[in-house]
């Protein structure tokens, strides 16, 4: 397949990076968001988002004008749709952003291209996807009716990176490619041959999301198991930090490390997709979710009796994204924590979030104040570590002697 322009649906934490890396392949590459001042940041060749190096390969590409932004997509050969999925209040999944997408797309797609759904998504989302850009455009065949005989291939190929290390990972990690038929998986692997060093594995489009998924499904689990352990470790008064490095010592035993809860688009939410799906045989995949998404409220008590043994607690919550090192706040228990120890008045709240020099917009009223972190040591008689960032990692342990200190993520 002859590629020469692609264009990629959604300019976040995936789409940004994957179209950086497609241009620097030497692809003319549109991408699209419906943020202006995202699209406007990209063209002037800056990010709007914290991870490493994509600034420079962003600038490199704009400057070179093998990437530029717009509002709306255009015709191309290939349209990667990498657009949030979150789910509603009931846990069920929401796929207005790729309904959206699709109906973008349909108005300029042609006979011979090709549209991969990268987001993350229930299965049977790809077939949706189908009927979408069928429904809008009855003068094409799509594959999910007309098989090999249709004129657009659709796929479906997840990301599967860790924030922080995007671009290494976009490049060496296999890629699961599941195809509505075997010829759009096909098409769909030359295409991210040309970036990919890890294996392209060729598979069924709801094999693909489901694996996706289990993957995701399969890591909550496992944290859920580390965040149950500490919490009956409290309860007994045993070092849970101390209980995991012993019992890790057992050469088939990897117990991950407990933290607040569970955060990120990812594994925060796909399990709930499974869930949704079949919630009767689903119990062990609900309980998890049950478990990591009460993490929260247990840190919040332990912060709250910190609280009481001080006449005016001032408390600094240090970190506020969902994991170290980026600024992704999706679905972070560490910020709703945060919001938490406001509304329920506790005392004054300071938040430590060095990734961020601001706070977006859904925050400004939250009731707790974004600062430094030696501004917030010499305030705060509470500390409450809920994101093992690098800098939090080499506070000098002195100037926590008089503080009252609530580690989750066991640095300290």
């Amino acid at each position: 397949m002859l590629t020469t322009k692609v264009s990629v649906i959604g300019l976040g934490y995936i789409g940004l990076p994957t179209a950086a890396v497609i241009a620097s392949r030497g692809i003319k590459v549109c991408g699209v968001d419906v943020s202006s001042e995202t699209v406007d940041t990209i063209n002037r060749g800056e990010v709007h988002i914290v991870e490493p190096d994509l600034d420079i390969v962003v600038r490199s590409t704009v400057m070179t004008q093998a990437l530029r932004a717009t509002l709306a997509p255009e015709p191309s050969d290939v349209f990667i749709v990498a657009v949030p999925t979150p789910f509603a209040a009931d846990h069920q999944p929401d796929l207005s952003h790729i309904q959206h997408a699709a109906r973008a797309i349909a108005q300029v797609v042609k006979k011979g291209d090709l549209v991969i759904l990268e987001s993350t998504s229930p299965v049977g989302a790809t077939e949706k996807l189908c009927e979408w850009i069928a429904d809008a455009r009855a003068d094409l065949r799509l594959p999910h009716v007309h098989g090999e005989e249709a004129d657009v291939s659709v796929a479906h190929c997840p990301e599967r990176v860790l924030p922080g290390n995007i671009l290494k990972e976009l490049v060496d990690n296999d890629r699961i490619i599941g195809g509505i038929t075997r010829r759009c998986a096909e098409r769909a692997r030359d295409l991210y041959e040309i970036f990919v060093k890890g294996d392209c594995i060729l598979t069924t489009a709801r094999t693909a999301e489901m694996a996706k998924l289990s993957e995701n499904a399969f890591r909550d689990v496992n944290i859920a198991f580390a965040n149950e352990l500490s919490l009956i470790c409290d309860d007994s008064d045993i070092d849970v930090w101390e209980l995991i490095r012993l019992a890790n010592l057992h050469p088939r035993v990897h117990i991950l490390n407990p933290g607040p809860g569970v955060g990120g688009h990812c594994i925060a939410v796909d399990p709930w997709f499974i869930v949704s799906s079949n919630p009767e045989k689903a119990r062990l995949i609900k309980m998890a979710r049950t478990v990591n998404d009460s993490k929260p409220v247990f840190v919040l008590e332990k912060v709250a009796e910190a609280a009481d043994q001080f006449k005016e607690p001032v408390i600094a919550c240090l970190g506020l994204a969902f994991k170290a090192n980026i600024d992704d706040l999706r679905e972070s228990p560490a910020l709703a924590i945060c919001r938490d120890l406001c509304a329920r008045g506790i005392g004054e709240v300071l938040a430590v979030e060095p990734n961020l020099s601001a706070l977006p917009a859904s925050e400004q009223d939250a009731g707790y104040e974004l600062t430094s972190l030696p501004d917030a040591l010499q305030r705060a008689n509470v500390i409450v570590v809920l994101v093992d960032h690098d800098q939090f990692r080499t506070v000098d342990r002195d100037l926590l002697n008089s503080k009252v200190v609530v580690d989750t993520r066991g640095i300290y």
